[in-house]
């Protein structure tokens, strides 16, 4: 029964919301109930966002209009950081301002050099209503923003301008998911 302690292992795939679905821009509501939902729901989150192999997942790329994401992310060190959040808030976002390479599962295979702080801290719970703080530096330290973005309805490229800006959402829209 060893399997059954890795995140996702009971989840099941579910489809990942592409950029043009309305959830995607929409700021995620406060989870408030902390039951077998949430468990299933995040259990799915590691399911989907391993079946895809990304580093990290937020609930309304899946559909799920509210405040929780998961991650499986190296830092700059290459230690790994797994687990996932609920209601969280980014407490802080510091130190130098990189600019590095990010891409989206909603914008499958496109990327842009994007700028984000090479530290973050997450505030909020677990699934199980414990108390959570995450904090990342370098490559986790984007991803940790990146899905804090999500949740407030917030995408990468929201974070571009100019030529990387105008080059990516030309990309996208000739892309085949694109709508």
């Amino acid at each position: 029964m060893r399997h059954r302690s890795i995140p996702g292992a009971r989840g099941r795939v579910r489809p990942i919301t592409l950029l043009g679905d309305r959830v995607l821009r929409t700021p995620c509501a406060e989870v408030t109930g902390f039951g077998p939902e949430l468990a299933r729901l995040v259990e799915d989150m590691y399911a989907t966002m391993y079946a895809a192999r990304g580093v990290g997942l937020a609930a309304n790329q899946v559909g799920e209009a509210v405040r929780v994401f998961v991650y499986d992310c190296p830092d700059d060190e290459d230690v790994r950081h797994r687990g996932h959040v609920v209601n969280p808030r980014l407490v802080a976002a510091d130190g130098l301002v990189l600019r590095g390479p990010e891409g989206c599962l909603s914008l499958p295979g496109l990327e842009a050099g994007t700028e984000r702080y090479d530290r973050a801290v997450v505030e909020g719970s677990t699934a199980d209503g414990e108390p959570v703080r995450v904090e990342g530096t370098g490559w986790f330290a984007r991803c940790l923003q990146h899905e804090c973005d999500h949740l407030e309805g917030g995408l990468y490229v929201d974070r571009l301008s100019g030529l990387r800006r105008r080059r990516v959402m030309r990309q996208a829209s000739r892309a085949p998911w694109s709508r």
